[in-house]
């Protein structure tokens, strides 16, 4: 074999062991990288809801029909916060009951019930609103934000917020009844 033979050869072999070289250093970023993501991932399946005595998360909702909602400006009321989405069974055994009690509540502006849509499209939002004929604001949580903000682990969650801005009642699940609704307002409004 004659010296530029071997100078090939040489720096094929070279070459090669530098792109494998290369290929490992790629996989170990990948193989990094996935576990980066899997710890974020499992934090954050660990974090619980936000709890009875904690300050509730402020947020601003916009609502389907685009009027603003502000916990922050809504001190001083009873706000019940609702998360529901159009594709969400259980969601549906509480609808017309929450909607019966916002109808109870609603004249005397202490209480104020806001729906939060989580991933779900407008025409399928809209549709269940109309269906469970609600009329207390809601509105789509873009982002999720909110959802986020609060912890939240699934729908239907529901957050009673005291007139102070803090949580005093957590609700994971459905509503079994108006009464269940009903007299955890009214604890709320007696303290």
């Amino acid at each position: 074999m004659s010296d530029s033979t071997t100078d090939i050869n040489i720096e094929v072999q070279e070459a090669s062991a530098r792109r494998s070289s290369l290929g490992w250093f790629a996989i170990w970023i990948g193989v990094f990288a996935l576990l980066v993501l899997m710890a974020i991932g499992l934090r954050n399946t660990q974090v619980n809801p936000v709890a009875a005595g904690e300050p509730a998360p402020d947020f601003t909702l916009t609502s389907f029909e685009g009027e603003q909602y502000s916990l922050s400006e809504l001190k001083g009321k009873v706000v019940i916060v609702n998360f529901w989405a159009s594709w969400c069974k259980p969601c549906e055994q509480e609808a017309a009951d929450l909607q019966t009690a916002w109808e109870m509540y609603e004249p005397s502006g202490d209480v104020i019930f806001l729906g939060v849509d989580y991933v779900d499209t407008r025409p399928e939002a809209m549709a269940y609103l109309e269906k469970f004929n609600i009329t207390y604001p809601n509105g789509p949580d873009l982002g999720q934000r909110i959802y986020d903000d609060f912890h939240a682990s699934g729908v239907p969650e529901t957050y009673f917020i005291d007139r102070d801005g803090m949580i005093a009642f957590t609700k994971i699940g459905p509503f079994t009844s108006l009464g269940e609704i009903t007299s955890t307002i009214d604890n709320i409004l007696e303290k």
